[in-house]
């Protein structure tokens, strides 16, 4: 069952001279992980802007087409309604934080929604449990490492326990170990919570492997949508300027030498480890 769907969605900016997102129609199954990706500029963190009515409820401009995310059309809905089912992480973890204690940052969503102050401890505490900083609750959020920022405001939606989080770059000013971390932790609560995961992201190397799904845009539009070892294995892909893990393109210059690998198109360095093991075996 999908839990997000658009149907020919297309939004234009207030004075822009063309639409950011164009006749998009895409599905999101409940429980996925999905991964968005394609050039900068290409209508990802609008598209996402639309599934908790930012747009257009904050971002105005013109909006047409369909879109139900949770069950609720995200154009009546306001963006405090749309907060109990999609979580929102942005790019820079700051613009998130701003209370004086890690812990009160994280709280700062049910104390809003007015949840009793006993079911706000318990999902505080859980949802610093989860991310794995519960050590650091009293600290002030601006004292603690990027990374450690990442996961204050991972752990600020967690507590609101919505179906759905979208991050959007939410590693961009990290370095690759950091980011790993964070993207280990996401993958997790997809896993283990069954929360439906959107992640935009640029650096395909460290996030294809969780992916159950990719979506590629370029120019407002979508351009591929499905499984992602097909579309990644894919030349149409690479021309758009999507970076293909690396490990895939090695995989694809092995084939083309002749080396017999496994046809399961490996989206990480482990995978295709796995496979040239498999291959170096003696048959």
């Amino acid at each position: 069952m999908a839990i997000i769907e658009t149907k020919n969605l297309t939004y234009t900016y207030p004075g822009a001279a063309k639409p950011s997102i164009n006749d998009v129609s895409m599905k999101v199954e409940k429980g996925e992980f999905v991964l968005i990706t394609g050039p900068s500029g290409c209508g990802k963190t609008t598209l996402c802007r639309c599934f908790n009515g930012l747009i257009p409820h904050f971002y105005q401009g013109e909006i047409k087409g369909e879109i139900t995310v949770a069950g609720m059309n995200p154009t009546k809905h306001h963006t405090h309604e749309m907060a109990k089912s999609v979580g929102m992480v942005f790019q820079n973890p700051e613009n998130q934080l701003f209370a004086l204690s890690i812990e009160k940052d994280v709280a700062f969503g049910l104390e809003n929604l007015g949840v009793p102050r006993e079911e706000i401890r318990r999902r505080v505490d859980w949802a610093l449990m989860q991310t794995g900083i519960y050590d650091l609750r009293e600290r002030s959020p601006h004292e603690v490492s990027g990374g450690q920022q990442q996961r204050v405001a991972i752990a600020a939606v967690l507590a609101m326990k919505p179906e759905i989080i979208v991050l959007d770059e939410p590693t961009s000013f990290l370095d690759p170990l950091s980011a790993e971390k964070i993207f280990e932790v996401i993958h997790e609560l997809n896993r283990k919570l069954g929360i439906t995961v959107v992640l935009v992201e640029h650096r395909l190397d460290l996030t294809a492997k969780y992916a159950d799904h990719i979506i590629i845009m370029d120019e407002g539009k979508v351009c591929f949508d499905g499984n992602p070892r097909e579309i990644l294995s894919t030349e149409e892909t690479r021309l758009i300027g999507v970076g293909i893990p690396k490990a895939t393109l090695l995989y694809q210059l092995l084939r083309k030498e002749g080396i017999k690998l496994s046809d399961v198109t490996p989206l990480s360095s482990e995978e295709l480890a796995t496979l040239l093991l498999e291959a170096l075996k003696p048959q």
